[in-house]
């Protein structure tokens, strides 16, 4: 079992907060210029199956991740960062995500 203290002493803070928890949604899909082989795939599949109404399957990644924070935009630049640096290969990729208390 885990225990957390926090400690304020009233003459360094005016208000104690304790992080907070977010839950960021994270949807990555490949940038529009760039080829969608699985897209395409899966759209012939589609049409194989007389939906031939269906056009234009991209296929991507949603990435659902918890970060604790101080703050809304402390949580929002968290998962920014994560995005730029790690989940997302923006020469290739965007990204786009939403943010939520926990």
């Amino acid at each position: 079992m885990m225990v957390t203290v926090t400690f304020c002493s009233f003459a360094l803070s005016l208000f104690c907060f304790s992080p907070m928890k977010y839950i960021a949604e994270i949807d990555i899909m490949p940038q529009k210029e760039i080829l969608d082989p699985q897209g395409k795939a899966v759209k012939l599949g589609l049409h194989n199956l007389h939906m031939d109404t269906i056009d234009n399957v991209r296929i991507g990644k949603h990435i659902r991740l918890e970060v604790e924070a101080d703050s809304e935009v402390q949580a929002r630049e968290t998962v920014d960062s994560a995005c730029r640096q790690l989940l997302a290969n923006l020469i290739m990729e965007e990204y786009s995500f939403s943010l939520h208390t926990a």
